[in-house]
């Protein structure tokens, strides 16, 4: 079953239950892809949906951070529970050691000598690893390993 139908599945369950916040962000999901769909020419591949999904954990958790920062707890309760929802759709992610291990022979394939090679390192990675692995632990793992030459 594909995310998209899992959503609609969830969206016609919210609705019986009558969960209008579940509802809510669920339907945020459907309209991203459909949104997508249309505009990427009728197809949405799993990638994609992965990214969107991603996008929108990530633009759900950071309006909780700021909403937090400016002491309005009421609103953040809600982003973060609307990212809770979001998160029961995200992609599953490598583990450190299994990102670890990418990084390593990537630094070898590219032959990566130092820090002033990050960039070198990078793209090829976030290419592989892209909506697998959070791009700020692939960071600091290229610039753990880096650091070690």
């Amino acid at each position: 079953m594909s995310l998209t139908e899992r959503i609609n599945n969830d969206i016609k369950a919210a609705m019986k239950a009558k969960d209008q916040a579940k509802l809510a962000a669920l339907r945020d999901v459907k309209s991203k892809l459909l949104l997508e769909a249309t505009s990427g020419g009728g197809e949405v591949t799993e990638e994609i949906e992965n990214k969107v999904v991603m996008k929108l954990h990530k633009q759900r958790m950071d309006t909780y951070d700021l909403y937090i920062k400016e002491g309005r707890e009421d609103l953040a309760a809600d982003e973060k529970f609307q990212a809770e929802v979001i998160a029961e759709y995200l992609p599953e992610m490598m583990s450190e050691d299994d990102i670890r291990k990418v990084v390593s022979d990537k630094i070898v394939a590219v032959g990566a000598a130092g820090m002033a090679d990050m960039g070198k390192v990078m793209g090829p990675v976030m290419g592989q690893l892209n909506g697998k692995a959070d791009g700020k632990l692939i960071s600091s793992i290229v610039k753990e390993e880096l650091g070690k030459l």
